[in-house]
C-alpha cells in the first residue's frame, strides 16, 4: 500500500487516458510553451516557473524558466500534490512541510523555499499536470498575481488541446492518404484485366479485319494503360517524402525513446538498449499513442530492474499485403511477475507495487498500456516468472 507521501487521484486511470489522448511528444514542446513560463515569472516576481505534465511514473517538464529541468520521478515532485485537487497548492516555505523538507531540491542554503502550483485541467477533475512558480526565498502571492497566473494556466491548457486537435487532424490526413493508396491497389487488378482482355480481343479482331472494332479496342487499351500508370504513380507517392507530423519511422521512434528514458536508466544504473529490425527502417507508420505505450513499458521495466541490470527494447516493422505490423518488445532482467499479476495486466487491472529501488508504484501505467493497445486493435503478451525478469510484447497493426 502507498504511504501518504505518494498521492494518487481517485480517477487516476481516467486521468491517464485523458493525457494519452493528447498524445504528447515530450521531446519537442519547449518552443510551444516557453513564453508562458517566462510570463509566469514576470507576473509573479519569482525566479522559476515550470510547466509539468505527470504520467504514470514521471513528471515531465515541457517548458521551464530559471531552472533547467526535463524530468524527475513522480514521487519526488511537489506537483503530484497539485493534481490531487482542482484548487491551487501554495507552500510558502518548503522546509516547514514534512512532505518536502528532506528533498534534495529543498535542503541546503540554496534550496527552494516557495512553491505555488495551478492544476492544468483538461476538464473538471481531470488534472494532467501543473503550472508552478518557485523561489529560493519565502514568499506569498497577492490575489492579483494569482488571478494572472490562473489565466496563464488556462492558456497552457488551450495550447495542449490545440496540440490534440492538430494530432487528430494529422491522423485524418493519414487516413485519407491510406485510402488513396488502397484505392490505387483496388483499381490495379481490374485495369490489368481490362488491358489483357482488350489485347486478346485486338488479336482476334485483327484476323477478321474489323477496323471499327479494332479502333474501339485500341482506345480501351490506351485508356487502361494510362489509368494503370496513374495507379503506379499514386502508389509510389510518399516513398521519398519526409515524415509527416503524425508519423514515425523506426530510427526516429528509437531516438525519441532513448532521449526520454535513457536518463531514467542511467539514474538507476540500468543498461537501456534499443535495437531495430533491418530492412524497413525508412517505412513510415502512425505515431499515435506509441510514446505512451512504449514509454510506460520501459519505465515499468526500469522500475523493476535492479542496479546493474538491463532493459532491452526491440522495435520491428513487417509488411504484409494489406497492412504493416509494428512490434514493440521490452525485456528486463528484473524481479519478474507471477501468473496472477500477468493476468491482471492483460485484464487492464494491474495493481500498484514498489520497485527495486524503493520507487513508489503506479500500477495504472500497465493498465493504461492494456487499454491503449486494445483501442488500437493490437495485442499484448506477457511472459515472466518470479526472479526471471519479464518480457512484454505489443503488436500493433498499421495501415498501408
Amino acid at each position: 500500500m502507498l504511504d501518504k507521501s505518494s498521492p494518487i487521484p481517485d480517477n487516476e486511470l481516467e486521468r491517464l487516458i485523458g493525457l494519452s489522448n493528447i498524445d504528447l511528444d515530450f521531446t519537442n514542446l519547449e518552443d510551444s510553451f516557453k513564453d508562458l513560463t517566462l510570463l509566469a515569472t514576470k507576473v509573479t516576481g519569482t525566479e522559476i516557473s515550470l510547466i509539468n505534465i505527470i504520467d504514470s511514473f514521471t513528471q515531465w517538464t515541457i517548458a521551464n524558466q530559471g531552472l533547467e529541468l526535463k524530468q524527475m520521478p513522480r514521487e519526488d515532485s511537489v506537483c503530484q500534490y497539485t493534481i490531487m485537487s482542482d484548487k491551487p497548492l501554495e507552500v510558502q516555505d518548503l522546509r516547514l512541510d514534512d512532505r518536502f523538507s528532506t528533498k534534495l531540491y529543498v535542503k541546503g542554503a540554496d534550496g527552494l523555499r516557495f512553491y505555488y502550483g495551478m492544476p492544468l485541467q483538461l476538464s473538471p477533475g481531470l488534472n494532467v499536470g501543473a503550472l508552478c512558480v518557485l523561489d529560493k526565498e519565502v514568499k506569498a502571492l497577492s490575489p492579483e498575481k494569482i488571478e494572472l497566473l490562473e489565466i496563464i494556466a488556462q492558456t497552457v491548457v488551450k495550447r495542449l488541446k490545440s496540440i490534440q486537435a492538430l494530432a487528430l487532424l494529422g491522423a485524418k490526413l493519414n487516413q485519407s492518404d491510406a485510402s488513396k493508396k488502397k484505392a490505387a491497389h483496388d483499381i490495379r487488378g481490374p485495369l490489368g484485366g481490362i488491358i489483357g482482355l482488350s489485347e486478346l480481343m485486338a488479336e482476334q479482331g485483327a484476323t477478321g479485319n474489323i477496323a471499327e472494332f479494332m479502333e474501339y479496342i485500341n482506345m480501351i487499351n490506351k485508356s487502361g494503360r494510362s489509368l494503370l500508370d496513374l495507379a503506379d504513380e499514386i502508389l509510389s507517392e510518399g516513398s521519398v517524402q519526409p515524415l509527416a507530423e503524425s508519423e514515425f519511422n523506426l530510427p526516429v521512434f528509437r531516438d525519441k525513446l532513448l532521449k526520454l528514458y535513457q536518463p531514467q536508466a542511467k539514474f538507476k544504473n540500468v543498461d537501456l538498449e534499443i535495437s531495430l529490425n533491418a530492412g524497413n527502417e525508412s517505412v513510415p507508420f502512425s505515431k499515435n499513442k506509441l510514446l505512451q505505450i512504449a514509454g510506460n513499458l520501459i519505465s515499468n521495466a526500469i522500475k523493476f530492474t535492479g542496479e546493474g541490470g538491463k532493459v532491452s527494447v526491440h522495435l520491428g516493422l513487417s509488411l504484409a499485403a494489406t497492412e504493416k505490423l509494428l512490434t514493440i518488445t521490452v525485456i528486463d532482467t528484473g524481479v519478474g511477475l507471477d501468473a496472477e499479476v500477468i493476468n491482471q495486466i492483460l485484464a487492464g487491472k494491474a495493481q500498484t507495487t514498489t520497485g527495486t529501488g524503493g520507487e513508489k508504484g503506479y500500477g495504472f501505467g500497465l493498465s493504461l498500456v492494456s487499454h491503449l493497445v486494445e483501442s488500437l486493435n493490437g495485442l499484448i503478451t506477457v511472459s515472466s516468472a518470479p526472479g526471471e525478469g519479464a518480457k512484454f510484447e505489443v503488436t500493433l497493426p498499421q495501415s498501408l
